[in-house]
C-alpha cells in the first residue's frame, strides 16, 4: 500500500512539475490540448490502421506539442518558480530541449536511411504493398518513439532509481489523458487574449 501511494505521489509530482515549469503559454496548453486529441486518436486507431496511427501520432501529436514548446513557451527567468531556464532544464526529468532536438533529428533522419537503404542495411525486409515506403516509415517511427521511450525509462533507472522510471514511463503514456483533463480550457482563455496562465506567470 505504501508503495502504491508512493507511486502516484511521484506521478502527482511530475505532472506538477510539467505543468508548473513548461506551460505557461496558452498556446503552448491549447497545441498540447490539440496533442493531446491525437494521441488518443492515435491509441485506438493503433489496433486498426497502425500507419494512420503512428502518422498521426508523430507528425499532429508530436510535432505539434513540441512547436508550442519551442516557439511560444518563455525562456526567460521564471519569477514565479524563481528558477532561470537552465535551472529549469537541468531539473527535467524526461527530455529536456536538449534531448528533444536529438530526437526531432533521429526522427527526419528517419525517411532519409529508409530511402537510401529501404533494407535498413537488412535489418527489415522492404513491404511490396502500394503503400510500402509508407508503412516501412511509419514502423520505424514508432520504433524510434518507443526506443526512445524505453532509453530514457531505463537511464532514469541507473541515473535515479527504479521507481523515478517506473512514473515517468507512466506519465508519459498518460499524459494525453491528463492534458486534456488540465488544458481543455485553455483555448477559451487564449480566444479572450490572455498569453501566459496567470497562475503560472506574468
Amino acid at each position: 500500500m505504501a508503495t502504491t501511494t508512493g507511486f502516484r505521489d511521484a506521478l502527482r509530482e511530475q505532472r506538477w512539475d510539467d505543468h508548473r515549469l513548461y506551460h505557461h503559454s496558452r498556446v503552448n496548453q491549447s497545441l498540447h490540448l490539440f496533442s493531446a486529441c491525437c494521441f488518443l486518436a492515435s491509441y485506438v486507431l493503433l489496433f486498426f490502421d497502425p500507419v494512420l496511427a503512428v502518422c498521426i501520432g508523430w507528425l499532429a501529436a508530436w510535432i505539434s506539442r513540441q512547436i508550442g514548446h519551442f516557439f511560444f513557451e518563455p525562456k526567460g527567468y521564471d519569477a514565479v518558480n524563481a528558477m532561470s531556464y537552465r535551472e529549469k532544464e537541468d531539473v527535467k526529468v524526461g527530455y529536456n530541449m536538449a534531448r528533444k532536438v536529438g530526437l526531432l533529428i533521429a526522427f527526419l533522419a528517419a525517411p532519409l536511411a529508409l530511402y537510401l537503404s529501404p533494407s535498413l542495411l537488412g535489418l527489415i525486409r522492404p513491404t511490396t504493398q502500394s503503400r510500402g515506403f509508407l508503412h516501412d516509415l511509419s514502423m520505424l517511427w514508432l520504433a524510434v518513439g518507443v526506443g526512445a521511450l524505453l532509453l530514457r525509462t531505463v537511464q532514469l533507472f541507473f541515473i535515479r532509481d527504479l521507481q523515478t522510471g517506473l512514473v515517468w514511463f507512466t506519465k508519459i503514456l498518460t499524459d494525453p489523458w491528463n492534458d486534456v483533463r488540465t488544458y481543455w480550457k485553455a483555448p477559451y482563455y487564449l480566444l479572450r487574449g490572455q498569453l501566459i496562465d496567470p497562475e503560472l506567470g506574468s
